[in-house]
């Protein structure tokens, strides 16, 4: 099914009794794709000809969903034989964000996901990170390891020097408590990056 055609069954609940086919094209235009339309920011959908609120919330409606289904996927399971799953999930939650985020997946011992927390949002290119409320967080919960995951609304997953020389300061005050950094994830539109497969960590 094209991209449009979905997009115009998601719109007839929004919009009855009336072609939806003409702003399903529209949108796929405007944004490049289905994913990238339901994850277009409020104002940005607002902005287009045909849009009101009962349209961008049956779009909000759908990304929620998306986003709940991909994350089922990956709770309660083993993070690291979930591998897939798990970064189609970062990717569903942070690829498109219009700012940094940084979130921390927890791991139990058997390195199954306890729950994951996005512990700071910042700017179009920065986030502040706290090495020490990381590790305090992860002892709260009993986490054995974590996987730190964050974004680049750039689309560049590159990791920069400012991320290697912070991903090296959390690992060392983890470690001291002897709790495992498994990787670090930068998550950007145009795929991913992983530190452990650098050889950064």
């Amino acid at each position: 099914m094209p991209d449009y055609e979905l997009m115009e069954l998601v719109l007839f609940a929004a919009i009855q009794r009336r072609d939806t086919k003409p702003l399903a094209k529209k949108l796929i235009e405007t944004f490049g794709s289905f994913s990238e339309a339901i994850a277009a920011p409020r104002a940005r959908l607002m902005e287009i000809d045909g849009v009101g609120k009962s349209v961008v919330i049956q779009l909000k409606i759908v990304e929620a969903a998306s986003l709940r289904l991909s994350r089922g996927k990956v709770l309660n399971r083993p993070a690291l034989s979930s591998w897939n799953a798990l970064l189609d999930y970062c990717t569903a939650a942070m690829a498109r964000s219009p700012r940094e985020e940084f979130r921390v997946l927890f791991l139990d011992r058997k390195n199954i996901l306890i729950t994951d927390e996005v512990q700071s949002k910042g700017t179009i290119d920065h986030t502040a990170v706290y090495p020490r409320e990381i590790v305090k967080r992860a002892l709260e919960l009993g986490a054995a390891a974590v996987i730190l995951v964050h974004n680049h609304p750039s689309g560049d997953p590159t990791p920069s020097r400012q991320d290697i020389e912070m991903t090296r300061e959390i690992a060392a005050a983890a470690k001291a408590l002897n709790i495992a950094v498994h990787d670090h994830l930068v998550i950007g539109r145009s795929g991913h990056a992983s530190f452990k497969s650098l050889g950064l960590l």
